[in-house]
């Protein structure tokens, strides 16, 4: 079963969202539906990138990297496909 790792953004708090699921179209109806959270307060939120990988585990290490690099400027280098998915 692949994982995605998926990027949300938020115009109302022009923040962005970074997380994993099997389901990211799934998830976005979630965070939009049942807001709570961090992410409530920014719904609605739309999906911005996905990327399949093939396990869970792989998914969750680019989401802590993204997450632990806390720049606006990586995520939206992810986004326009300049990103290097190299460990």
């Amino acid at each position: 079963m692949e994982y995605y790792l998926y990027i949300l953004y938020s115009k109302k708090i022009d923040r962005y969202y970074t997380g994993v699921s099997q389901n990211p179209f799934q998830r976005l109806i979630s965070h939009n539906e049942y807001p709570k959270g961090w992410t409530k307060r920014g719904v609605p939120w739309e999906l911005v990138f996905m990327k399949a990988f093939a396990s869970k585990t792989e998914a969750q290490y680019w989401e802590r990297f993204i997450k632990r690099q806390k720049k606006r400027s990586l995520i939206e280098k992810i986004i326009r496909g300049e990103f290097r998915w190299e460990k």
